[in-house]
């Protein structure tokens, strides 16, 4: 196993009085002393009494202080100020015009730090700041790469582990290795499941807990983590010796929960088999290898499908956010690959399945011999309703070569509908969809945008919503003039003569039916990105 690189140092406050060029300014900490070990996020030049507006925390301020050091109200406002921005300390420099220490600024400087609890250090001689900023930030971006180096060898030995089908012993060992203590893998009863390092696996579970304890001696809690999908935790992975603050190892023990995940999934040998065969089988159909009916029906038999009179192209696309990770996104959708298999099978379904692209799956389902489709397929989603997930459905047939074939159009469906604001069926059809749906989908293309904001230009550079109002209710009453005056309870005079002014503003003529249509399509692309 590769070598975790070892962890850059942490800068502190007290490393950076120890650099030459501060030592050259003579520092004195006139505060906060005891907190010299507090990190620098990093290192900010300011001279302006309203720092704060500046710092975002963590930050070590570097100050000439000639702004406010004249003035023990403004030095104490300074102070204040880096306190409230949570600011790790600063360091002033209190040098006169004529290069000497400024021994009043000094005073002022040390009555407003009285009794602070940030560190405030004071400088008698001149530094180059610049320096200081240079070392500071070397030390900083060399301390990121360090841990981008870690992070990537733990990805690289975990996903090698995942590439051996390591089991959970195996795992274990490298993450306890990785940490440098002791790992333990306990299932939900406390079970030990796998250790490594110094744990006495023949202590029971209250024991060894009493052994590893909840917390090290200052009451900070050990680093662990569940392991198992969200909704079906099996168990913990607990390294004590580490804090559950410390973020780096609780980078390595979240990988090696998720390959503990992996590892457990894929000790189901035997369906997995089965989805992959049947995998193979559709999409062979759907790319038109093998379309004879009587020889699909045979392999589909010998892979424990049974046909049935309407067979449903389900597809499901699993819910997912730009911060989704890949691994995250794979054990939820074979999770709820399995899960919606063995939901069809209480119910007396058949099913022939196969995994598509990462983050969707594919399912022809066949219901029992006199169930409704709607209904049946229905009830099968309604289990697995708690799941983040869009369905999308094709067209029920008595082929299992049709069905197949209909998922292509399935997963457009379930594609278009996971983009609707606001999703109020269990499957959607294409019927359901329809144009708000593509028009949703297509929210991001620049073609799209381009075409309904110069359909509808002369009204939006007015910010005019009273006539895209009044355009909406003109085409939701299909252009029928006379439906609008009473549903508006307007006279038609009047009505005309709001209409007569929107098709002059829009330079068409709404009597025109592909303007119509045009205008229709570039409201509905509106109100959906509104």
């Amino acid at each position: 196993m590769k070598d975790l690189p070892r962890r850059a140092p942490e800068l502190t406050i007290a490393r950076l009085l120890e650099v030459d060029e501060i030592r050259r300014g003579g520092p004195e900490v006139v505060s906060g002393a005891e907190h010299l070990e507090r990190a620098v996020r990093w290192v900010h030049i300011a001279d302006s009494e309203n720092v704060a507006q500046f710092l975002e925390g963590g930050e070590l301020v570097l100050s000439t202080g000639l702004s406010f050091r004249a003035s023990p109200e403004s030095t104490a406002m300074f102070f204040d100020q880096l306190e409230s921005a949570s600011a790790s300390g600063a360091v002033i420099e209190l040098i006169d015009a004529d290069g000497l220490a400024d021994e009043a600024a000094i005073e002022n400087v040390r009555a407003a730090a009285n009794g602070r609890g940030i560190p405030i250090v004071i400088l008698r001689h001149r530094i180059k700041f610049v320096r200081v900023t240079e070392l500071a930030h070397q030390e900083l971006l060399n301390r990121q790469l360090a841990r981008v180096e870690r992070a990537r060898t733990v990805h690289e030995v975990f996903t090698q582990l995942s590439l051996e089908s390591a089991g959970a012993q195996d795992i274990v060992e490298a993450t306890s290795e990785l940490l440098g203590t002791p790992v333990a893998l306990e299932d939900v009863g406390h079970r030990l499941l796998a250790h490594a390092g110094d744990i006495d696996p023949t202590q029971g579970g209250r024991s060894r807990r009493d052994h590893l304890g909840e917390e090290d001696p200052q009451g900070n809690r050990w680093l662990q983590v569940p392991v198992g999908l969200r909704d079906r935790r099996w168990g913990r992975l607990v390294a004590p010796g580490h804090r559950g603050s410390d973020e780096e190892a609780g980078q390595v023990i979240e990988r090696a929960a998720q390959a503990l995940t992996l590892a457990r999934m894929a000790e189901r040998d035997e369906q997995d088999l089965i989805i992959q065969a049947q995998g193979r089988l559709i999409r062979e159909i759907m790319e038109s290898t093998e379309t004879d009916e009587e020889r699909v029906r045979a392999r589909a038999a010998d892979l424990g499908f049974t046909p049935r009179a309407g067979m449903i192209p389900v597809v499901v696309r699993v819910d997912r956010g730009p911060s989704t990770d890949p691994t995250t996104l794979q054990l939820r959708e074979r999770s709820l690959h399995r899960d919606f298999v063995s939901v069809a099978a209480a119910h007396r379904c058949t099913t022939l399945s196969a995994g598509l692209q990462s983050g969707s799956f594919a399912i022809v389902v066949a219901p029992p011999k006199g169930a409704d489709d709607e209904a049946i397929l229905g009830q099968l989603i309604m289990e697995l309703s708690a799941r983040d997930a869009t369905v999308g459905a094709g067209r029920a047939s008595e082929s299992i070569v049709d069905a197949a074939t209909r998922l292509e159009s399935a997963t457009q469906v379930a594609e278009i509908a996971s983009a609707l604001e606001l999703r109020r069926r269990r499957f959607y059809r294409f019927a359901d969809v329809r144009l708000p749906g593509l028009l949703s989908s297509l929210r991001g293309e620049p073609s799209v945008r381009a075409f309904a904001e110069a359909e509808l230009a002369p009204l939006l550079e007015s910010d005019d919503e009273e006539m895209l109002v009044l355009l909406e209710q003109f085409l939701t009453h299909g252009g029928n003039k006379s439906a609008l005056a009473r549903s508006s309870f307007l006279s038609r005079p009047a009505l005309y003569a709001r209409l007569d002014r929107l098709q002059h503003r829009l330079g068409v003529s709404l009597e025109d039916a592909e303007s119509r249509t045009a205008l229709h399509v570039a409201l509905l692309w509106l109100r959906t990105n509104r």
